[in-house]
This record gives C-alpha cells, sequence and structure tokens, in this order.
C-alpha cells in the first residue's frame, strides 16, 4: 500500500446513490460499508482491484509483462516446463520465441535457434554425412570422424566464455538438456563445448575472457 495517500473514510460510492442516501445520517454508515465493495471492484488508493486487474489482464499472457510468479503458468499454455536453473530472463526468451520454434522442433534449424536463445552466442551444428575428404572435409575434431561416422550423428559446438567454472558447467548442463529434450529421438551427438585459452590480443584477459587449466 502506497502509504502517502490517507486511506479514504467513505467510498466515492456515495456519489452515485440518491441524494436521501448522501444525508449526514446514513452516509456515515453507508460510505463505510461501500469501502469493502469499492476496494474489490475498482480499488482503494495502493489497492488496485478488479477493473485494474482486468484492464491490464493482457500482460498475463505477454512474456515480457508478465509476473514473475505467473510464468510457470504461461509456460503451461506452450506445453513448456521451465527449468529451475534457469534465470528470470532466459525463462522469458524461451516463451518468448517456443511457439515460433515449435514449428522447427526437430530440425537443426530449430535446435540451432534453441540453443542460441540460452547461450546467446553463435552455436554450430555439424551433420556427419560424409567421410573423411582430404581438403573437403579433413579437419579432425572439427568436421571429421576417424572409422565409421555412426548413423544420424551430429555435433553441436559452442563457446563459452564465462570465466566462473561454476557457471559454466551449469551452462553445458542446460545446453546438453536442450539437445536430449529437442533432437530426433533416433539420431546421436557430441557435444563440444569450447573455452577461450589464453592468446594475446584475441582473449587475454585473466578473470575476464580466459581459463587457466582444462
Amino acid at each position: 500500500m502506497n502509504h502517502d495517500q490517507p486511506f479514504p473514510t467513505e467510498s466515492s460510492y456515495l456519489n452515485y446513490l440518491p441524494g436521501v442516501y448522501q444525508q449526514p445520517t446514513a452516509a456515515d454508515l453507508l460510505g463505510r460499508y461501500l469501502l469493502a465493495f469499492e476496494q474489490i471492484l475498482t480499488g482503494l488508493p495502493g489497492q488496485p482491484g478488479l477493473e485494474q486487474t482486468i484492464d491490464q489482464l493482457f500482460a498475463y499472457f505477454d512474456p515480457d509483462t508478465t509476473p514473475h510468479e505467473f510464468l510457470d503458468w504461461l509456460a503451461g499454455w506452450v506445453a513448456l516446463s521451465l527449468r529451475d536453473d534457469w534465470t528470470e530472463e532466459e525463462q522469458r526468451a524461451f516463451l518468448r520465441n517456443i511457439v515460433a520454434l515449435y514449428r522447427k522442433r526437430g530440425t537443426k534449424a530449430g535446435l540451432q535457434q534453441m540453443l542460441a536463445i540460452y547461450t546467446r552466442i553463435e552455436v554450430e551444428i555439424e551433420e556427419l554425412l560424409q567421410p573423411m575428404q582430404i581438403a573437403v572435409r579433413s579437419t579432425i575434431g572439427l568436421n571429421t570422424m576417424v572409422g565409421e561416422t555412426p548413423p544420424h550423428h551430429f555435433i553441436v559446438r559452442i563457446m563459452l566464455t564465462s570465466p566462473d567454472y561454476v557457471d559454466l558447467q551449469r551452462r553445458e548442463q542446460i545446453a546438453r538438456a536442450i539437445i536430449e529434450q529437442e533432437k530426433p529421438a533416433h539420431t546421436t551427438y557430441d557435444l563440444i563445448v569450447e573455452y577461450p585459452s589464453l592468446q594475446i590480443a584475441v582473449f587475454s584477459t585473466i578473470g575476464k575472457d580466459t581459463l587457466l587449466g582444462g
């Protein structure tokens, strides 16, 4: 409640009643009686009523404006379960994009966009459809596999730049959970998480954009 505004002692609804009910003998009791209805229906200073709530009902269906406590409720409307370890902004971002992404579910483009929404960086997905070919597909660990390529196999590569090891683990776990949720059931994958090593003029600020050690 806003304590800067005095709480009324009688309801403004009295102004809409016949004059006989506005006489001092009746107005005192009736004005206080109607306060309860005014508080529920149109609201009092610092206490919004049903009228204001209904006027703002559209905001509850918008991922950007719905109150935090309604995010899970809104996610239920689009058959989405929000992870507890997502930040509020990550939850809102998924809700904002999930309907359009459902049309691409099970595709490379859909998975790539889903991961990009979470990581907020570029995500590379490589489908291993061809064997090793010198000067065409010949970079070990990047676009080739030694031996026979498993059927329906793909590689997801993301770059995480956080210097916080715990945060890196959390993000990697969520990325893997997203892949497991979105990939077709018959496919297999490798997730390659790259961390910025010390590179002068590229990644070189200790504690900001580099990690020392494995």
